[in-house]
């Protein structure tokens, strides 16, 4: 079957209902000018001229799903504090409704850049485990909200805001819910059973180890894919494209970026239009080919950027 261009599914997208759920951060940027070097230490001095607030991890991939026009609702924990608040503000203009449970005991997790002359100079983050109270009930709203949706999207950043996650996968699959996972750390066995598994490289390389060949690479992918049960697995690989690879074999996608300028939020990108589309009952091959072009627009702007239905056409 010949891989379709978003315009085909853009109604149906429109129809999706998508559940994100995952670790949810705020993503501040400060800009400014740098013009001396420290006295007190060799480090740049930035003045600071603007700043920006978008929503990040979690928050992203559902900003990221509105954009393309599906219909998104995320549950994620946040602080009771003012990047909570702002964090619920920014979503809610993003058309994305939100369940955010509200934990006092933590501080809502925040990254700060710091840009000079277009080039981010320092990161800083500020993040805490949330509490297992407050993820018992994320998880009681997950099972009472599940039935109405077409897709699931699990984004873990490693916060600790899914440690309810092989649940969350088991009851999905038990309703035939397509559920994908952007994973993190080594532990690969609590995304048993998933849809569709989306590591980038050096995350794919941490489980599997290296590979010396694309045949090496293929026979790792399909082990794991094999060992977890899951349907599909996406190894996203930067400049490399991405390497798709299900029962039928592998399919490969170069690269689609014509301008590289920032690669935060790109695997975002990558699992909300695949959780869109395949919620919307594309073919697979054809979501990773729309997702791979949205990857190769998104890179090309600076921070966590979102793409839009007329920049897929």
């Amino acid at each position: 079957m010949a891989s379709q261009p978003f315009a085909v599914y853009r109604d149906a997208v429109a129809r999706t209902r998508l559940l994100v759920v995952g670790d949810v951060m705020l993503d501040r940027y400060w800009f400014g000018d740098v013009e001396r070097i420290s006295p007190e230490a060799p480090v740049p001095i930035v003045k600071i001229a603007r700043n920006e607030e978008r929503p990040g991890g979690a928050g992203n991939v559902a900003r990221s799903a509105a954009a393309l026009g599906a219909q998104v609702m995320l549950i994620s924990v946040v602080g009771d504090d003012e990047a909570g608040r702002t964090l619920e503000r920014l979503l809610a203009a993003a058309r994305v409704h939100t369940s955010l449970h509200r934990d006092a005991t933590l501080p809502t997790t925040v990254k700060l850049r710091v840009i000079g002359r277009q080039q981010q100079l320092l990161r800083i983050d500020f993040e805490t485990v949330p509490s297992h109270e407050i993820l018992a009930t994320k998880l009681a709203d997950y099972e009472r909200a599940l039935p109405d949706f077409d897709a699931v999207v699990l984004s873990d950043y490693g916060k600790g805001g899914l440690a309810h996650i092989a649940r969350m996968i088991e009851q999905a699959r038990a309703r035939k819910i397509p559920v994908l996972v952007d994973p993190k750390g080594e532990d690969y066995q609590r995304y048993r059973g998933a849809t569709l598994l989306t590591p980038n490289r050096a995350e794919f390389r941490q489980v599997a180890g290296s590979w010396r060949s694309e045949a090496d690479l293929a026979s790792r992918a399909q082990r794991l894919r094999a060992e977890l049960g899951i349907s599909a697995l996406l190894v996203t690989r930067a400049e490399e494209g991405m390497s798709l690879f299900t029962d039928a074999g592998s399919l490969n996608f170069s690269a689609e970026a014509r301008e590289v300028y920032d690669v935060s939020g790109a695997g975002d990108t990558v699992i909300a239009t695949l959780g869109a589309l395949l919620g919307a009952h594309a073919d697979l091959a054809s979501a990773v080919r729309i997702a791979n072009q949205a990857a190769g627009i998104v890179v090309g702007k600076l921070g966590t950027a979102v793409v839009h239905p007329d920049e897929l056409a």
